[in-house]
């Protein structure tokens, strides 16, 4: 089953965040939602669909695949799913091991998963372990506001829609604060941002936020690869240390375990390997008893494949999803109810994005 075409769509979308129309972001200062999807078809008709990590990246995730990721998997056997993933990771792996070519890889890897669903004629879950799940549960993950009133506001809302954990992208106290008092009982992670040079400043943050029903502070350091740094706070938190968003693959979180950094991974699916990579990243994090929920804040094809992961997985996990509403969204039936997620029925991934 050759592979025959690789093509990319870039999906663009208006979105609104709670604060305001179309903006924001945080750090990334966000104007729209970009999602890169990547179609790979087949000569038999078969066809599949996978997605590099978009927003600000998505244009240069894209030129990556059509340049050089798309013309390599040409004549390539669609079956062929790790070898296809080792070939690709070592022909350009000049190219650097973390960053938009490994994106544009990971982005072939989950259309090959849903052609191999769709190829046996079941769902991915099903194909990856019998289909534990017919929903996740979700958390609702906000968009960095910057002031309390706004993050009050929108974890009263998250709460409102059924969300049963909130994760913030603050740093400022009182944001934390306000959001502590809006969300009730639900537990608050807190996702940094690797805002922290050196460890002391992330301990003073750690103690600061003790007692408030933390699930896990995420990324307190920089650069993500000071695992020492990380075991460091991770010893005298007195919270739960999450990362792994920002690193280079399986042989990063397997320095990451070995540190004893985090009480939490979070592959991307469409950073880290695609399926593949959370499948190979999960046997790990389970090696080294720790927890895996895997990071997704984004629209497409890779949120859909990590809800079939998570479907799949021996441990239950919630499944992250952005609290932004897309003008256009790219699966409009992909929708959190009541704090859950329903896992697609139809062969490989499901769902046909709209594009």
């Amino acid at each position: 089953m050759k592979i025959t075409r690789v093509e990319t769509h870039l999906h663009r979308s208006d979105f609104t965040y709670g604060a305001g129309a179309s903006g924001g972001g945080g750090n990334l200062r966000l104007a729209r939602i970009d999602t890169l999807l990547v179609r790979v078809e087949t000569e038999n008709g078969l066809h599949g669909w996978g997605e590099g990590f978009g927003f600000t990246l998505a244009q240069t995730t894209q030129d990556a695949v059509d340049r050089l990721i798309g013309p390599a998997c040409l004549g390539q056997d669609a079956r062929d799913i790790a070898g296809i993933g080792r070939m690709l990771a070592r022909r350009f792996h000049n190219f650097g091991r973390n960053g938009p070519v490994g994106f544009g890889i990971s982005a072939i890897d989950i259309a090959l998963w849903d052609i191999a669903g769709k190829a046996a004629g079941v769902p991915l879950h099903v194909l990856l372990g019998n289909g534990r799940r017919a929903e996740v549960p979700a958390y609702a993950s906000l968009l960095r506001y910057g002031v309390a009133e706004d993050v009050a506001r929108n974890a009263a809302e998250a709460r409102r829609r059924g969300y049963r954990e909130i994760k913030l992208h603050e740093v400022d106290l009182d944001c934390i604060r306000a959001a502590r008092d809006a969300a009730g009982d639900l537990p608050l992670m807190l996702d940094i941002n690797c805002a922290w040079d050196g460890v002391a400043p992330a301990l003073d943050f750690c103690a600061a936020v003790r007692g408030m029903h933390i699930g896990w502070v995420e990324e307190p350091l920089w650069p993500p690869e000071d695992f020492d740094g990380m075991a460091k706070v991770r010893r005298e938190a007195g919270v739960p240390i999450s990362a792994g968003e920002n690193l280079g693959g399986a042989e990063d979180f397997a320095r990451l375990f070995a540190s004893g950094a985090v009480d939490v991974a979070q592959p991307s699916a469409t950073k880290h390997g695609g399926v593949s990579g959370l499948l190979q990243i999960a046997a790990l994090a389970q090696q080294a008893g720790v927890r895996m929920v895997p990071h997704s804040p984004y629209f497409g094809p890779g949120l859909l494949a990590t809800l079939h992961v998570l479907a799949a997985a021996e441990q239950a996990a919630p499944i992250e999803i952005y609290f932004a509403d897309l003008a256009t969204p790219v699966y409009p039936a992909l929708v959190a109810k009541d704090g859950m997620v329903a896992v697609p029925h139809g062969p490989g991934l499901g769902m046909e994005p709209a594009v």
